[in-house]
């Protein structure tokens, strides 16, 4: 082992250190580890790689460089991998209901894992949706010194000259429907919209939580823009492998990184790129495994007075890669440098602060797919936090792309018990321009699962009805939606929130210039209609893993967690 690095301090001394560990020893040597490498630092390089998508399949080989870095930086890198659900495969049906629970799994897991083998540091690899906040909160809940790496996003496809994502492909199900659209057409489409590997390519989800990786802190700047086909991928996993190792030396650990200041820098991101309202989900439950409180309204009020310069898919025009080729995320966090609303002396995975980083970057907004700061696409953020008699815990709106005018809608309730009752009726085309579409029991608890409603949302944009209905529902909605959707209703209606008690005709109103989500009803109507509820709805999920997430889920203003965080920790990994 060398020098800089003292065993007797870190947790793989428990498997690797003195006489009694001979058993353990001799498992490793079975590995064809040598001495020497047993006795230096051990690292986790956890992937979410499986077959399942495309978001992943790239994982395992981008893992094999970041071994190489542990390696030559003078540590041993121990693979493993977790689960993943990727969200493109799981939408539209019962699959959806597994997805926002695989996040708290992945964390489980990839915790599990680091704590039965008393590994000293991690790196994780991840590529869909709800596996890059799960990579993260068991980064954050460990306490462990730890990189994070995105797997990179899909190159867009391209039909009649225009680039497509996947994303046209939902909305095109919903032209098909409206018959404005041949079956030959969708089937040219969906063959050409996701030409290989990597996470869907716009402002959804995944590249959303990217970009808050690099905020953050927890990856290195730059290293979530390469597309994943690009085998200069490698190049990042690599340094990433070494700067773990600097990381462990300087022991500098995932809560010295994640902090109120780097969280605030997180939402900055998410805001001015126009990213996925999933985010106000993920970054409280991030924040709870540091013991920050920071939930969906600290979140809100940071995007209220960011500005939006980055004109990235659904709401504007460009995908990541275009993102990448004009300077990427440390570009974008020099935009917001320059306006102060970036805390530069944060602490990232290189070991040096966020400034010191950015002062060697010499890109600069390119004004097509990044704008000044100065003078951007619109003065706010392009997510919104809702507040009012039918959420009381909030709600959340995304508007990047909008127009002002757009942004203020009153119409009448149109209820509906669950997603699929919904999209039958969009199917049918059962509902009116100027309704609102309200669609319950789809919460983290009542869903179960909180399902995203991209299938919906997405048919009804192909019916050319995107901007003449709203919708609000206590599930979530993806980052690809477009449209007036309101998500995150709180409380749920599983757990009495007022969505539960709205009615056919109620008038609802969602303004996301006031924040506010109303029902013109007043108190006495609302308790009498509380006391009349039947209470929650029965669902099929009486035993297994969804069962159990229904049970353990707090509301969606703080992250839809499963544990008490770290306010109630009495065990430190690292210290033990």
């Amino acid at each position: 082992m060398t020098a800089r690095f003292d065993k007797s301090r870190l947790p793989s001394r428990h498997v690797t250190e003195g006489p009694a560990r001979a058993p353990h020893r001799s498992y490793f040597y079975a590995m064809g580890l040598t001495e020497e490498e047993i006795h230096q630092p051990w690292v986790g390089v956890a992937t979410c790689w499986n077959e399942a998508a495309p978001c992943n399949i790239t994982l395992n080989r981008q893992a094999q460089a970041v071994k190489a870095g542990v390696k030559a930086a003078g540590g041993t890198p121990r693979e493993f991998t977790t689960i993943t659900v990727t969200d493109g495969i799981a939408m539209g049906h019962e699959g959806m209901r597994s997805s926002l629970a695989s996040r708290d799994a992945i964390a489980d897991t990839v915790e599990l894992t680091m704590r039965g083998h008393c590994y000293d540091a991690l790196v994780g690899l991840a590529g869909c949706d709800k596996s890059l906040p799960g990579m993260m909160m068991a980064m954050v809940r460990l306490n462990v010194p730890s990189v994070f790496i995105y797997g990179g996003s899909i190159l867009p496809g391209r039909l009649h000259g225009q680039d497509v994502t996947v994303q046209d492909v939902f909305e095109a199900v919903g032209k098909h429907q409206a018959g404005t659209l041949s079956d030959a057409e969708l089937e040219i489409l969906e063959r050409v919209a996701c030409p290989g590997a990597g996470a869907c390519g716009a402002q959804y989800t995944a590249n959303t939580m990217a970009c808050v990786s690099e905020a953050m802190g927890l990856a290195l700047l730059n290293s979530s823009g390469a597309p994943a086909p690009y085998e200069s991928r490698d190049h990042y996993g690599q340094t990433s492998g070494e700067a773990v190792l600097r990381l462990i030396e300087k022991n500098i650990r995932a809560r010295d990184i994640v902090t109120r200041k780097s969280l605030e820098n997180a939402a900055r991101i998410v805001a001015c790129t126009g990213g996925s309202t999933n985010a106000a989900l993920h970054l409280p439950a991030i924040a709870h495994e540091a013991g920050i409180d920071f939930d969906l309204f600290d979140v809100t009020d940071i995007m209220r007075d960011t500005p939006y310069f980055c004109d990235l898919r659904p709401g504007g025009k460009y995908v990541a890669k275009d993102l990448y080729e004009v300077g990427g995320v440390p570009v974008v966090l020099k935009e917001l440098l320059k306006l102060g609303l970036i805390h530069g002396d944060c602490i990232t995975a290189s070991g040096r602060t966020l400034g010191a980083e950015l002062d060697d970057i010499r890109g600069a907004a390119d004004g097509r797919v990044i704008y000044p700061a100065a003078s951007p696409i619109t003065p706010t953020g392009g997510v919104v936090g809702l507040r009012g008699n039918l959420a009381p815990d909030g709600a959340i709106v995304k508007v990047a792309g909008m127009s002002p005018e757009e942004q203020v809608f009153t119409g009448p309730a149109r209820v509906f018990e669950s997603e699929e009752a919904a999209f039958e009726a969009v199917r049918a085309r059962a509902y009116q321009a100027g309704d609102v579409i309200v669609i319950r029991n789809e919460g983290p608890a009542g869903g179960p699962g909180m399902r995203e409603m991209l299938a919906t949302t997405a048919a009804i944009s192909g019916q050319g009805m995107g901007k003449k209905v709203a919708l609000i529902t206590d599930g979530r909605f993806s980052g690809a939606t477009r449209g007036f959707c309101v998500g995150h209703v709180g409380p749920e209606a599983a757990h009495g929130g007022t969505i539960a008690l709205l009615q056919d005709g109620d008038i609802v109103t969602i303004d996301a210039i006031k924040g506010e989500l109303s029902v013109a009803l007043d108190d006495a109507t609302l308790a009498a209609r509380r006391a009349a509820w039947s209470g929650p709805r029965p669902t099929e999920y009486a035993t297994g893993a969804i069962w159990k997430f229904a049970k353990l889920v707090g509301g969606a203003r703080w992250g839809a967690v499963t544990h008490p965080g770290a306010k109630a920790e009495k065990h430190i990994y690292m210290d033990q």
